[in-house]
């Protein structure tokens, strides 16, 4: 009896083993690196097709992401989205450590093939901390517009890179979602 047991648990065991090691094989973890960044857990190679997580690339590439629960379809959208800042009428992107300057975040954006109901531009210091330059409702009957903040005094107070961000909140949503990026570095003189 005590043998037929053991024969029995060595019988399973073997079994679980063997099917553990085949799943294991039949998918493989894969690398996804987007500019240089390596995303976690973002890629997995099944039975010859690879599939990516598509909400965290789209994030990491500054793209809009679109579930439909009815149809299963994930739709991505990435709008052209170029800023430039201006103090005054000078475009600048360096400043110097400790200055308190006032300037205008310009964006044009075009390819916009989705409905947004809101835009914000935002700043982000060195540690992480970010605060609203502008927010506004807009209601955009083209693929592409124009928007200037309006005049903002913020104080570089550390050296290192302050990131401009510009968000926006598609029509029917409550979620903010970063299209752009642009940096300003500031110097310690």
């Amino acid at each position: 009896m005590k043998f037929r047991k053991l024969f029995i648990l060595t019988l399973v065991l073997s079994l679980w083993g063997g099917t553990m090691l085949f799943a294991d094989s039949a998918s493989q973890r894969v690398r996804v690196i987007v500019n240089g960044n390596e995303l976690d857990d973002a890629g997995m190679l099944t039975d010859g097709k690879t599939y990516l997580a598509v909400r965290q690339i789209a994030n990491t590439l500054q793209s809009i992401v679109l579930w439909d629960e009815d149809t299963k379809k994930v739709t991505l959208y990435k709008p052209n989205v170029h800023m430039f800042l201006f103090q005054d009428s000078t475009i600048f992107g360096n400043v110097v450590k400790g200055n308190r300057i006032t300037f205008k975040v310009f964006a044009q954006i075009d390819n916009l093939l989705t409905d947004i109901s809101a835009v914000k531009v935002t700043i982000e210091d060195p540690q992480g901390n970010e605060s609203l330059i502008q927010s506004k409702n807009v209601t955009i009957e083209k693929d592409n517009f124009w928007y200037r903040t309006d005049d903002t005094t913020y104080t570089f107070d550390t050296a290192g890179k302050y990131t401009i961000k510009f968000y926006m909140k598609m029509a029917g949503s409550e979620e903010w979602k970063p299209v752009s990026e642009k940096t300003i570095t500031a110097k310690t003189s």
